[in-house]
């Protein structure tokens, strides 16, 4: 996509650029003079969120959490897109490589604003939809969490199932934490705009606040874990119990069928007109006593 401009009035020009080519990057670097360093770190999928101010330019690299399904999660690329944005003056430049709704919801905005909008504020308005972003993802996970922990407790499903999506659901969590918390820096670094008070601390709050939305829902992924696991060890142990019990039924009883198949000619009882019979009720009497002894001991 060529390089746009998105927005434009006497105090404020917005200068797009989706998936920036070699060229869009020389194009800026010579017409706004920015570091060719700063525009390097807009082609890293894995950069991490950062500021940095290079002369009168004023750099701020955020991540937008993104709603594409990666099957592996190991980088912050796989659930996440980065933005960079740079302020110089009357100018703001944005610089992603794929289409983001932070950058849509903001154009819809200023579209519909009938009031001139700084490039302090537009970027402020961007970041706010960065933050909203996450805060959409944590409610999305915990609605998936929350589908799990129903499967588990509530119906007979597939356990080996059920585990690789909750370990894949605490990587996408902790991806999304590390992201957040690395994003601090950058966010308080919008204090140094020319920016009300309240609107930083808008942006500042709406932060704190999602990362605090992960941290619970990293706590409580770890906790369904610990439970899942402890339920498996639980049905485990209910297995065991039940062979246990069966093996002191039997156990008597094989002993005394042993004892009478070993054929010995001096053993009384294999010549006894109801030895057969007497056996067999004795080993009943020891299967009725036992069960009734563990029924009563609540085993």
């Amino acid at each position: 996509m060529p390089i746009d401009t998105i927005y434009r009035n006497s105090h404020c020009e917005w200068v797009d650029v989706e998936a920036p080519t070699a060229e869009d990057l020389q194009f800026l670097h010579e017409r706004y003079e920015i570091n060719n360093l700063l525009l390097e770190d807009t082609l890293d999928p894995n950069h991490l969120p950062k500021y940095e101010e290079d002369g009168n330019v004023k750099f701020f690299l955020l991540r937008e959490s993104t709603e594409l399904e990666r099957k592996n999660l190991n980088t912050i690329s796989d659930i996440s897109t980065k933005i960079g944005i740079f302020l110089l003056g009357n100018t703001i430049i944005t610089v992603h490589r794929m289409k983001t709704r932070s950058i849509s919801e903001t154009k819809k905005q200023l579209s519909a604003s009938k009031t001139d909008i700084s490039p302090q504020n537009v970027a402020l308005m961007i970041a706010l939809l960065i933050m909203k972003s996450f805060d959409d993802e944590s409610i999305s996970l915990l609605e998936t969490m929350d589908n799990i922990e129903n499967e588990i407790f509530l119906k007979n499903t597939n356990h080996t199932t059920q585990i690789r999506r909750l370990y894949k659901l605490k990587r996408k969590s902790g991806l999304n934490s590390r992201v957040l918390i690395i994003s601090t820096d950058a966010v308080d670094k919008f204090k140094l705009l020319n920016l009300q008070d309240s609107e930083f601390v808008d942006l500042k709050d709406k932060h704190k606040d999602v990362v605090a939305d992960f941290d619970h829902l990293n706590i409580q992924i770890t906790n369904l874990i610990s439970m899942f696991l402890a339920l498996s060890d639980q049905k485990a142990n209910q297995v065991m119990k039940v062979l246990a019990i069966y093996s002191v039924y039997f156990l008597p009883i094989t002993f005394i069928a042993g004892v009478y198949g070993m054929n010995f000619d001096n053993m009384p009882e294999l010549h006894h007109k109801h030895g057969y019979y007497f056996t067999l009720g004795l080993m009943a009497l020891i299967v009725i006593v036992t069960f009734i002894y563990a029924r009563r001991k609540q085993w």
